[in-house]
């Protein structure tokens, strides 16, 4: 098993992201935003080719592997009315890249649903179909990731969505279900359930995301703990995964010192960020330690 995080959670700079890697003794970042030097921070399929070719440099000296990438693709910044040229140029940036690399994975997803839908439009099965068709003919797998997607409405969401989108695989997130209302179910909507939703996906998952959070009604959004403190079911989900014989990579996405889209904890500085998501990482390496032999495959 591959124990990876998700780089700009430990450190805006692709220095930083490196030293948190090693300082936990892991060979892999999930790479998603990065800052190189001379260079703003980017998602790395966005990066400039210099500074890709910089940060490219950097890891392969420091024997990082990228095991996935964490796109921007049809997130939840990108809506149906986005143009389509948008999502088939980082597609096309990302392909290249991920063959450099050697990665195999990218995170996809399938843009921000409007405040009152609750049915998947016709028009994002087509869109996910292609994107996903794209990267199986480069011989790269696609993972959808439940989040603020169309994908991430509900279980019910999601095996559509598989359903309409041969060879489209998941990467399931056990904190997000927390944020994210259940719209197969009547207004007012409830919270999403991370064990339910992890029941009806798990056939379908290639990866983890470990994220833990307890939603906070007062500020209508979520406070993010250690894994395992929270109510995503981490301890739970992992352990029915080692159970079922899950061999994939389980990937740390803390939260608790910056957000990817909450501008507001992007100023986080990187010692704060390291010392964190190193913690973060070691907790999760403890829950997988306590998870009896005689659970698992």
């Amino acid at each position: 098993m591959i124990l990876t995080g998700i780089g700009d959670e430990a450190a805006h700079s692709v220095e930083g992201q490196i030293q948190a890697t090693r300082e936990l003794g892991w060979q892999h970042i999930e790479a998603r935003g990065m800052e190189v030097p001379g260079h703003p921070k980017a998602n790395f399929h966005d990066l400039p080719e210099a500074a890709f070719d910089l940060a490219l440099q950097k890891l392969e000296a420091a024997g990082i592997g990228v095991y996935c990438f964490g796109s921007t693709i049809m997130n939840w910044a990108k809506t149906l009315d986005t143009p389509w040229e948008v999502t088939l140029a980082e597609v096309r940036r990302a392909i290249p890249r991920m063959k450099r690399t050697g990665t195999k994975f990218i995170r996809i997803m399938s843009f921000k649903p409007g405040d009152d839908e609750f049915k998947i439009p016709t028009r994002v099965f087509e869109r996910v179909r292609d994107v996903t068709n794209m990267f199986l003919d480069a011989g790269l797998q696609p993972v959808h990731e439940n989040c603020m997607n169309y994908g991430g409405m509900s279980w019910q969401h999601a095996l559509e969505l598989l359903d309409k989108c041969p060879g489209l695989k998941w990467v399931f997130d056990t904190g997000n279900p927390l944020l994210n209302p259940d719209r197969s179910k009547p207004k007012p909507w409830p919270r999403q359930d991370p064990w339910e939703f992890w029941e009806h996906v798990r056939d379908h998952v290639l990866h983890i995301h470990v994220k833990d959070a307890i939603w906070n009604p007062a500020k209508n959004d979520a406070d993010y703990t250690w894994p395992g403190e929270g109510h995503g079911r981490v301890r739970e989900i992992l352990a029915d995964a080692l159970a079922r014989g899950y061999t994939g990579a389980i990937s740390i996405e803390p939260h608790m010192i910056v957000v990817f889209h909450d501008a507001a904890t992007q100023a986080a500085g990187e010692q704060a960020m390291r010392r964190n998501y190193v913690e973060y990482g070691r907790r999760l390496e403890a829950i997988l330690q306590q998870i009896p032999k005689a659970r698992r495959a």
